[in-house]
C-alpha cells in the first residue's frame, strides 16, 4: 500500500512538473512571438504604406468615372462598370491575348535556353569564369537600352539581323520585321529571351551547384548515361529552383511594358496589358478605366503567384 502511495505521489509530481514546463514553454513562445511582431512592425507599417495603400487607392479610383479631361463631371461613383467595360473592350482583350502569348513563348524559350546555359556554366573547364560573366552581360543591360539596340538590329535598311540572314541565303531581300504582326511578335520574343534567359540560367545554376558530386559519381558507377543522369538526378534536384525561376519570369513577362513601349510602342498588335493601362492613365487621362486595368493586372499576377507557390510547396514536401 505504501509503495502504491509513493508511486501515486511520484506520478502526480511528474504531471505537475510537466504542466509547469508546458506553461513555461508556452509563456516563452508567447514572449518570442510578441517580440517578433514588435521587431517586424516597422517593416509591416512601411509595407502597408508603400504597397497596400496604393492598391486600395487604385481600386477605389477604378470604381469612379474619372476622366481628367472632363473635370466638370465630378468623377461620379459607377461601381464595377469599368470592369464590365474591360471585358467588352476589344482592344483590352487583344492586349490580354498578346500578353498571354508573349508570356508563354518567352518563358518556355527562356527555360530551355537558360537550362542549357546553366548546364554549360556548371561544367568545369578553362575560362569558366569568363563564360559566366559574358552570359550575364545581356541581363545586366537596362531593358530600355536593349530595346533600342535590338530596334536598330531589326532595321529594314541597315539592320544586322537582315544582313546575317541575307548573307546566309535565308532571305533574298531585306525585310521590315517590325512592320507586320508576326514579325513584331517574333522580334519581341527574341529580344526578351536574349535579355532575360541569363537570369533564368543564373537561378538554375545556383540549384545545380547544390547537387552533391557523389550522386553523379554513383550514377556513373551504376552505368547510367548522360540522359538517365539528367532525368533521374539533375531534374528532381533542381525542380524547386526551376519553379522559383519560372515564377519570377512569368510575373515579369506578364507585366512587360518597357520592352514593348520602346521597340514598337504597341504597334502591329503588340500592345501589352500594362502598356494599354499606361496609355489610358497617362495619354487618355482616363484614370478610372486605367485603374481598373491596373487592378486587373494585379489580380492575374496574384493568381499566377498562388498557382506557382502551391506547385512549389508540393515539390518541397
Amino acid at each position: 500500500m505504501k509503495i502504491q502511495l509513493q508511486n501515486t505521489i511520484l506520478f502526480l509530481q511528474l504531471i505537475f512538473i510537466e504542466k509547469d514546463n508546458v506553461g513555461v514553454s508556452s509563456s516563452m513562445q508567447k514572449k518570442e512571438t510578441r517580440d517578433a511582431w514588435i521587431m517586424m512592425s516597422p517593416a509591416i507599417i512601411i509595407l502597408l504604406v508603400i504597397a497596400v495603400y496604393p492598391i486600395v487607392r487604385t481600386f477605389w479610383i477604378s470604381l469612379h468615372e474619372m476622366v481628367l479631361t472632363d473635370p466638370g463631371s465630378g468623377y461620379p461613383f459607377i461601381g464595377l462598370e469599368n470592369y464590365t467595360k474591360l471585358f467588352q473592350d476589344p482592344r483590352a482583350l487583344h492586349s490580354l491575348v498578346f500578353t498571354l502569348k508573349f508570356t508563354v513563348a518567352t518563358v518556355v524559350l527562356e527555360l530551355i535556353v537558360g537550362f542549357g546555359a546553366a548546364l554549360i556554366m556548371n561544367k568545369k573547364f578553362k575560362g569558366r569564369g569568363l563564360v559566366r560573366a559574358a552570359i550575364l552581360i545581356p541581363w545586366a543591360i537596362p531593358t530600355t537600352v536593349s530595346a533600342l539596340m535590338w530596334k536598330f538590329i531589326y532595321n529594314d535598311q541597315y539592320g544586322l539581323f537582315n544582313d546575317i540572314l541575307y548573307r546566309l541565303g535565308i532571305i533574298d531581300a531585306y525585310k521590315a520585321w517590325l512592320s507586320t504582326e508576326d514579325g513584331t511578335f517574333m522580334a519581341l520574343v527574341i529580344t526578351d529571351v536574349w535579355k532575360t534567359a541569363p537570369f533564368m540560367a543564373l537561378l538554375i545554376l545556383a540549384g545545380l551547384q547544390m547537387i552533391p558530386d557523389e550522386l553523379y559519381e554513383s550514377a556513373k558507377i551504376d552505368g547510367a548515361n548522360a540522359i538517365q543522369t539528367f532525368i533521374k538526378i539533375t531534374l528532381p534536384m533542381v525542380k524547386s529552383t526551376v519553379f522559383v525561376a519560372l515564377l519570377f519570369r512569368t510575373l515579369d513577362a506578364f507585366r512587360v511594358f518597357d520592352l514593348v513601349s520602346v521597340m514598337t510602342g504597341g504597334a502591329n498588335g503588340s500592345e501589352s496589358v500594362s502598356l494599354y493601362a499606361y496609355n489610358n492613365l497617362m495619354k487618355f487621362l482616363n484614370f478610372g478605366y486605367g485603374s481598373a486595368l491596373s487592378i486587373f493586372i494585379f489580380i492575374i499576377v496574384f493568381i499566377i503567384s498562388l498557382i506557382y507557390m502551391k506547385a512549389i510547396g508540393k515539390n518541397l514536401t
